[in-house]
């Protein structure tokens, strides 16, 4: 078997940043949270990264990361082309939203190769112990019983909630062998004393979330047999979602595994991290992403600098 590769959704940095080069470190000697990441998952035994960018980004891209951890790590790129839709379908007037992860995902099938990959978010901090759960994971044999086998990492939804604003969260629920019977993205979750709330009607009402439960952060492992039932459902999600919202639609990861799921296709082991989540949602965040990386590097979890 080939060794997993680790896959960097990198396609919104410049858009949510507003350029690549506006985005502003979180390490004392300039790192940014996905050196954090890339350097977690080359300890935990990772040793190609694969970059999922749009070619108007790739010359900053090299320029602000790439080009520094080429150095470390086998690299490749993919590019999430908004135009990369299935025949038969015409890009919406007016639309310049890319379509979504499970598309920027489906642009990296032909780099990847045959292998087992595990999936991040480029501005997310996961924590150490969540690449070396998932490499053990990746690296081990499977049952061939006809199904296809997936890992998530589940974090605490109090691990994962910010002081300053809402977020979405995947809401999980397992069953008693911790595998994942569903998810539910919920697009406004907010900090609610010791754990969460989330609303569905714009803060009129809200429903509580108990401290423990687990919610997705985007960070899955995957085979490659999930890129064949991926590009099969693109088109019934085009044809239930353009109608409805042609300009913003998107064909989410969480969504795609959550349909594979509940159609029997596959099964997903959760595999939970006890580390607190970080990332800048909000630019309110960015001193305490700051304040948490500094105690790593006083803790020696991270060298100083990170790229010595």
């Amino acid at each position: 078997m080939e060794k997993p590769a680790l896959v960097i959704l990198a396609a919104g940095l410049g858009s949510r940043y507003g350029g690549l080069k506006q985005i502003d470190p979180v390490g004392e000697h300039g790192e940014l949270i996905i050196d954090y990441s890339i350097y977690d998952a080359i300890k935990a035994g990772f040793e190609s990264v694969v970059f999922i960018i749009t070619r108007e980004m790739h010359d900053d891209f090299m320029e602000v990361i790439g080009g520094r951890i080429k150095k470390y790590a086998a690299i490749k790129y993919a590019y999430q082309d908004i135009n990369a839709i299935p025949a038969g379908y015409l890009l919406p007037e007016g639309r310049t939203k890319p379509w979504g992860t499970t598309q920027a995902l489906l642009s990296a099938r032909s780099v990847l190769g045959e292998g087992p990959f595990a999936v991040i978010n480029a501005d997310d901090f996961y924590g150490a112990s969540a690449y070396r759960t998932i490499y053990e994971w990746l690296s081990a044999p499977h049952p061939h019983d006809g199904k296809s086998h997936y890992a998530m990492v589940g974090y605490r939804i109090e691990n994962t909630v910010t002081d300053s604003g809402s977020v979405a969260r995947g809401i999980c629920e397992e069953d008693e062998n911790g595998y994942l019977v569903s998810i539910v993205e919920r697009t406004l979750v907010e900090k609610h004393g010791r754990a969460a709330r989330y609303s569905e009607d714009m803060g009129a009402t809200w429903n509580a979330i108990p401290p423990g439960t687990l919610v997705s952060m985007n960070f899955w492992g995957l085979s490659d047999e999930f890129f064949e039932v991926a590009e099969r459902d693109f088109p019934p999600f085009l044809n239930a979602n353009l109608p409805l919202n042609p300009l913003k639609c998107e064909y989410l990861l969480p969504s795609e595994i959550g349909n594979q799921l509940r159609a029997g296709g596959c099964d997903v082991r959760v595999l939970e991290s006890p580390d607190t989540w970080h990332g800048i949602t909000y630019k309110e965040d960015r001193p305490g992403v700051m304040k948490a990386v500094a105690d790593l590097h006083a803790r020696e979890v991270y060298p100083k600098p990170l790229w010595k």
